[in-house]
């Protein structure tokens, strides 16, 4: 099969494909015919070595790639074989998914419903479990007024719609003309570009004065002016990453003089309970299905070009989700 390589740490040309043998599944485990697999952000960090402890150990040349979709083409020992031919998402064991097979455990594996496409259903998978466990660590209400920052993201393109499903008032913010006009798209009410100076303004224009809820993985500075906009005594920040490189700094006795909460979010709390993990994203591609939800790939490349979405996602010039079709 063909594979995407990662012989050392480095830039994006480090990934070169390879023809490597067919992976065959263990006990427990499926092979799957890869259709479609997502890049992550945390890949690029641990391509360039800045979070190679991410990898477990596992040592170089190595396989990146978590999140897959295609269909079950082997199955382990102890596993059903009615699988075979299944649709399915699955989430490998942190390596091997950008290559033409890969191999994951039958108990994470998600049904892709009739009607909805690989692509789509990848830019759904992880993502959308994890805005759908971000809409209920924060209690969002109907008029909660919600600031999701990065609304262009994989994750915002998700939490936006969702948001509004659950009857709030959204304030997407995004970098150009573009990524804006796509969030609107979207359905947000409001969209700020926090490039510019004074957009913690805008936000409280549009808001009419602070925020219930702000959604937060960028951190560093722009973490600290969404802060800012938090309604005293009852304002939530939810933090779930620092693509900025710097994370969040809010003293305690900051939250203390606010009345604001700060919570910290994982997606492990989500994926280390498979069936919980399968319920909200089955619940996710429902939506999708019936078209309550739109899914949103930015842009696909194939394996020999794993090297560009690598970089165009460090660059955060892309839009949804980024993917790697073999």
């Amino acid at each position: 099969m063909r594979a995407v390589v990662l012989k050392d740490f480095g830039p994006p040309d480090q990934l070169t494909v390879a023809e490597l043998p067919d992976p065959h599944p263990a006990p427990g485990e499926v092979a799957i015919r890869v259709a479609a697999v997502g890049i992550q952000f945390l890949e690029t960090q641990i391509r360039s070595g800045t979070m190679r402890g991410a990898l477990g150990g596992a040592p170089l040349p190595v396989v990146l790639g978590k999140e897959i979709a295609g269909e079950v083409v082997e199955t382990g020992a102890g596993v059903d074989t009615a699988l075979l031919g299944s649709r399915v998402l699955a989430t490998t064991g942190g390596t091997g998914g950008y290559a033409e097979l890969a191999v994951a455990p039958a108990e994470g594996l998600v049904p892709v419903p009739d009607g909805l496409g690989f692509p789509d259903a990848v830019a759904l998978y992880r993502y959308g479990a994890t805005a759908r466990g971000l809409i209920d660590t924060a209690r969002v209400t109907a008029g909660d007024r919600v600031l999701v920052q990065a609304a262009a993201g994989a994750v915002g393109t998700i939490l936006v719609q969702l948001l509004k499903r659950a009857g709030a008032t959204v304030i997407g913010t995004a970098r150009g003309a573009d990524k804006l006009a796509l969030v609107k798209e979207l359905g947000a009410d409001h969209v700020v570009d926090y490039s510019l100076p004074g957009w913690t303004e805008q936000v409280r224009q549009v808001a009419q004065g602070a925020v219930d809820v702000v959604y937060d993985h960028i951190g560093g500075e722009l973490g600290r002016e969404s802060f800012s906009l938090l309604a005293a005594g009852s304002g939530r920040q939810i933090v779930f990453g620092f693509s900025s490189g710097q994370p969040l700094d809010v003293q305690p006795m900051e939250l203390f003089a606010r009345g604001s909460t700060l919570t910290g979010f994982s997606a492990g709390l989500i994926w280390n309970r498979p069936a919980f993990a399968r319920e909200l994203v089955t619940d996710v591609l429902g939506l999708a299905v019936t078209g309550e939800i739109r899914p949103v790939v930015g842009q696909s490349f194939p394996l020999e070009r794993a090297g560009e979405a690598h970089a165009a996602v460090e660059s955060r010039s892309t839009v949804g989700k980024t993917l790697l079709v073999p």
